[in-house]
């Protein structure tokens, strides 16, 4: 008895109708990009295990899959390595390759060993999908897609500021209200300056990170155990919210940090940011949120992060500026910003919020149903002329009866049938029925493209 097949936890199918849906995200996204001027690119699944060990921390390099070696993988292996004190060494002997953990770190790959055929400032979009060992649970997978849009070879914040009219209007045509989380790492830096907490800032960053979750009072023995008085907590309190993007706050924000040279420069950043975002008229959708500590591992300037207001979800779209991530290969110097959408957050976020109308993703104008052979052949005849005239339609293969070639059609979504029998061959018509508003009659054959144009958006 043959075992029944199951899919890799983390991981989905996805049939015809999900992936009309996807396309229409990864469509719109695409388009946006292209009209911002970045061009595309692809990297392989696989990269070189080193190239992406120590890019993430320690969290993340547990997450990186790794891939066996070919053939006999343990062939170097001896008794010695398979103490469980040199797994380490033992895992360089058996695998050499990992599946891509992001978009980012393969992205500053490709620039260092291309840096002499690209132009600078080098603006690509990515959209491939990713792998992380992570527990699966809702919007989080082992397997997802990443939409990437990064600018490398630019210090200018400009950039941010394309970055964040990027993700305004892809969520405008996509349907779900957001807002936009923006902060600064040398802001948070400098707050750790402030209060002393340079030795322990990764630790600091962990807390204020869990703020989106819990309230800060519930973090007060935690900050104590940082070194913390009363007195400093409650002026962290006080900075560790949400203000308006306005220049008003960010001045509220170096009132508390004064003296402090990278406080000035993060909030100059966000002054001059303000800036660039008041001239497209999206500083409403955007706030600054000094307790936003996402990717610090490798971001240097600007954060952001995006969240959808009317779904529990996790962050659906993010990014920030990495300054010289490309060093790491050789290639120093190089200043980037980029964002990322995840396509599975989004379509999640709008699943629940019913955004989908499937009758506007089918591609198919209509399907050709017939009652006998002559019937059949007559349809093939007109659905190859319709194809030349750039109109998408099927034949119903087989000779069965009508309400079977009906439900074919209605179980694809395609409202749309068109009917050819003996009557309609002999009169040069031919029948039609939609399926949803159960209109029906029959047009000459030569009227047929004007009529699905016309009927059919």
């Amino acid at each position: 008895m043959s075992k029944k097949p199951s899919l890799v936890k983390g991981t989905r199918d996805f049939g015809p109708k999900v992936m009309l849906r996807r396309k229409h995200i990864l469509n719109t996204i695409e388009n946006v990009y292209k009209k911002y001027g970045f061009l595309p690119i692809e990297t392989p699944a696989m990269e070189q295990l080193e190239t992406l060990t120590g890019k993430y921390g320690d969290e993340g390099d547990q997450l990186l899959f790794k891939i066996l070696n070919s053939g006999d993988f343990a062939s170097g292996v001896n008794a010695e390595m398979l103490n469980p004190s040199n797994k380490v060494q033992l895992l360089n002997e058996i695998s050499e390759k990992g599946l891509r953990y992001d978009l980012t770190v393969p992205l500053a790959r490709f620039v260092s060993m291309n840096r002499n055929d690209i132009a600078f400032p080098f603006k690509r979009y990515q959209m491939q999908p990713v792998w992380r060992a992570d527990r699966p649970q809702k919007g989080r997978y082992r397997e997802f897609w990443q939409c990437d849009a990064d600018v490398l070879g630019s210090d200018s914040l400009m950039n941010e500021a394309d970055l964040l009219n990027i993700a305004s209007e892809v969520f405008d045509l996509l349907g779900p209200k957001i807002s936009i989380q923006i902060n600064n790492r040398k802001i948070l830096e400098a707050i750790a300056e402030k209060f002393n907490l340079q030795q322990h800032f990764k630790s600091f960053v962990i807390l204020i990170d869990k703020l989106d979750k819990v309230d800060f009072d519930s973090l007060v023995p935690e900050f104590g155990n940082l070194g913390l008085n009363d007195a400093q907590m409650s002026e962290l309190k006080e900075l560790l919210v949400s203000f308006s993007f306005e220049e008003a706050s960010i001045q509220t924000i170096l009132s508390h940090l004064q003296g402090f040279e990278k406080a000035q420069i993060g909030c100059n950043e966000l002054l001059e940011l303000h800036g660039y975002c008041t001239q497209t008229g999206i500083i409403d959708k955007v706030s600054i949120n000094l307790s936003l500590a996402r990717g610090l591992d490798y971001y240097t300037g600007c954060i952001i992060e995006i969240k959808a207001t009317d779904v529990k979800m996790g962050s659906i779209s993010g990014g920030g500026r990495y300054d010289d991530l490309t060093g790491v290969f050789g290639f120093e110097g190089v200043s980037g910003v980029g964002i990322s959408f995840g396509i599975d957050r989004i379509y999640d976020v709008m699943e629940e919020l019913k955004m989908f109308e499937d009758n506007l993703f089918s591609e198919v104008k209509a399907v050709f149903c017939h009652f006998d052979a002559a019937g059949r052949k007559q349809n093939y005849q007109l659905a190859n002329k319709l194809r030349q005239e750039g109109i998408s339609c099927e034949v119903y293969p087989d000779i069965k009866k009508i309400a079977k070639q009906f439900e074919y059609s209605d179980k694809k979504g395609i409202p749309m049938v068109l009917m050819t029998g003996e009557t309609e061959i002999n009169t040069g018509t031919i029948s039609f029925k939609n399926l949803q508003t159960k209109e029906q009659g029959s047009i000459p054959i030569l009227q047929l493209a004007e009529f699905l144009n016309s009927s059919i958006n």
